[in-house]
């Protein structure tokens, strides 16, 4: 329904559609590219050769972030609708119980707050992820593999690339009233 000159109001599981099938279809066209840009990485001293099909650890990265700027912005309980509501319908896409979904995506939540530490900036923890579970540390020089550490320019330039992975949940509530 729209207003003359308000927003189109939708329910929360609409948004919360709305928002899987953009990030699934964000993964899924972009992950090629995100493999191609690591495998031709010059901080590398051999190509860590990633599938461009290999996007399942990619993918769960995403929605760990992702899930985790949701309280961000809605209040008064939405937050919890809503990422309940992601639970739900990603359980039905992936053919597994949501039980068994939260507690996979919490434990990537709980690796990309461990590989980021000190920084609390998700953005950069999906980079340090992304580079933890691909073992990106086997493909770097002596140096920084021996500091088990991401050489700073592949982090920086990760970092550029993982922003446009992030829903933009400011743009989407402009457009839209998400009631329940």
């Amino acid at each position: 329904m729209f207003t003359i000159f308000g927003k189109k109001k939708i329910k929360e599981d609409v948004a919360v559609n709305i928002f899987i099938n953009n990030l699934l279809d964000t993964v899924e066209k972009g992950f090629p590219e995100v493999a191609g840009i690591i495998n031709d990485s010059p901080e590398f001293v051999t190509s860590p050769n990633i599938s461009e099909t290999n996007s399942e650890k990619f993918l769960l990265i995403i929605i760990a972030a992702n899930l985790k700027y949701i309280p961000e912005h809605f209040n008064n309980n939405q937050d919890e609708r809503i990422t309940d509501l992601v639970f739900e319908q990603l359980s039905q896409v992936f053919g597994v119980n949501k039980e068994t979904l939260e507690k996979v995506i919490t434990e990537y939540q709980c690796y990309i707050a461990k590989v980021n530490q000190p920084s609390k900036n998700t953005l950069y923890g999906i980079a340090k992820a992304v580079f933890g579970k691909y073992n990106l540390n086997d493909y770097q020089d002596e140096y920084f593999k021996a500091m088990k550490s991401p050489n700073p320019m592949f982090l920086k330039r990760m970092d550029d690339i993982m922003e446009s992975f992030i829903w933009n949940w400011e743009a989407f509530k402009e457009k839209y009233q998400i009631a329940n």
